[in-house]
């Protein structure tokens, strides 16, 4: 979600945001070490948002142009009647424009101002099982996936990945997951998004482990601000509640999906479930229960030891901006 695509060609609706997106593209700096984020609500809002957000682009009247996934769509209209919809943008079906195939979303940042988003992706792994299965059955090296393993880890490939200059498949799944808190936690912070003095910021946690590391990343994304963590807290208890409830949680295998928490200067603060391309019905001889480790051909996701994990951060974050 926060690591800008290569994006589909604009509607043509849309066709003056391909400046902006190109001036926003030039504003975007490096990742900063450590996690203290300087941000300034007295700059301009994040131009345009969601460019920032992966395969999105600026749509009419409130909503956002995706790009068109089968499955992603099937999950949304099935989540417009379930008790999860009021944490699932609002879903209005697909448009076809300039040759490309969109799904219409809610936007999400409409009305807030000076936006501050972090994405969270969910789960104890952020593989389908049929990905692992034919990287097992077809173990071809992929060099793009060892220059990303490199980039974040040169020690990470063994002496054998290094002479090949590729890795698996299968490798690079396992070793992205193991190597950030997915496998631990439950969940990874994928990215922050603020606005601070040099423009828009893109910060990468993907080596982020331990509680502390995350706490940390939560009191500076929130600037310690009480009443913004507390309505964090209790928006991610009423996801829970709803989770329990839903018939399409029970009935799914959800992967790679994100909780979007987005807040802004005047206060308002949200979560939303983003992300369902890989989200697909569970076998009918499966009774997941998504609070348990995965294990190959088990089909668990651990969403809940995710959200379990990340609510309890959330209120260790309140504890300590309440000192």
């Amino acid at each position: 979600t926060c690591t800008p695509p290569s994006h589909p060609p604009l509607p043509p609706s849309t066709a003056p945001q391909r400046r902006a997106m190109r001036s926003s593209a030039k504003e975007r700096t490096q990742p900063a070490k450590g996690l203290k984020l300087n941000i300034d609500y007295t700059q301009p809002p994040l131009a345009p948002a969601y460019v920032l957000l992966g395969n999105f682009q600026l749509s009419e009247g409130g909503e956002v142009l995706k790009r068109f996934s089968e499955v992603e769509a099937v999950c949304l209209q099935a989540l417009m009647a379930d008790p999860l919809r009021p944490f699932v943008p609002q879903y209005h079906g697909s448009v076809t424009k300039g040759g490309e195939s969109y799904i219409r979303l809610k936007d999400l940042l409409s009305g807030l101002k000076n936006p501050v988003i972090m994405d969270c992706k969910m789960g104890v792994r952020t593989y389908q099982e049929e990905e692992l299965t034919k990287a097992h059955t077809k173990p071809t090296l992929r060099t793009d996936m060892y220059q990303k393993m490199v980039k974040v880890d040169p020690t990470a490939p063994t002496v054998e990945e290094h002479k090949q200059r590729g890795v698996t498949k299968w490798r690079y799944l396992q070793w992205r997951d193991n190597t950030s808190s997915t496998a631990t936690l439950g969940f990874r912070i994928e990215c922050i998004m603020v606005r601070d003095t040099n423009g828009s910021v893109q910060r990468d946690f993907k080596k982020m482990l331990t509680p502390a590391q995350v706490t940390e990343a939560l009191l500076s994304f929130t600037k310690s601000q009480l009443h913004i963590l507390k309505a964090y807290h209790s928006r991610l208890q009423a996801l829970d509640e709803a989770l329990k409830e839903s018939p399409f949680f029970k009935a799914h295998e959800v992967i790679g999906s994100s909780l979007l928490f987005v807040h802004d200067r005047t206060s308002q603060a949200s979560i939303w479930m983003i992300d369902f391309g890989k989200t697909t019905p569970s076998p009918s001889s499966v009774q997941l229960r998504h609070d348990v480790p995965w294990a190959e051909g088990n089909r668990e996701d651990g969403y809940l030891i995710g959200l379990a994990a990340l609510t309890s951060f959330v209120g260790q974050a309140i504890s300590q901006a309440d000192r």
